[in-house]
């Protein structure tokens, strides 16, 4: 079962839209039971794998940065660069899993049961793209 809504799926197509942009790339969505998307760059090469999380705030006031701790695992058992965008109201944040240091919680979502969740601080690993 997904909990996306039509808003919510409009703003991960804007975040995995802006990121592939960066280096003229495509994205494939994914089933609702995997990781959201495979990355391809312009010679159609698979390069990476992605999650986008949503995040209703600026950039500026988005840290720490959630991702549940089960999204973070499946997206980690791709192997191949798997990346997090965070989908701000003013653009993406993503970085790069591997070069990651983050703190897990036990917590809550208002739309899951209590559950594990990972949060990111801060760090020089993450870049920014402001939307257009």
């Amino acid at each position: 079962m997904t909990f996306e809504s039509e808003e919510n799926l409009r703003r991960e197509t804007k975040a995995i839209q802006t990121f592939v942009k960066l280096f003229d790339g495509r994205f494939e969505k994914l089933s609702p039971s995997d990781i959201d998307y495979k990355v391809f760059d312009k010679s159609n090469k698979l390069i990476a794998y992605v999650e986008v999380v949503g995040r209703f705030k600026t950039i500026r006031d988005s840290y720490p940065l959630p991702i549940s701790t089960k999204k973070l695992i499946k997206l980690s058992d791709k192997i191949l660069n798997p990346v997090i965008i965070w989908s701000c109201d003013d653009g993406i944040i993503y970085g790069k899993i591997k070069n990651l240091t983050g703190e897990i919680k036990y917590g809550s979502h208002p739309l899951y049961e209590q559950e594990l969740y990972s949060f990111f601080n801060k760090q020089k690993e993450f870049k920014y793209v402001r939307y257009t």
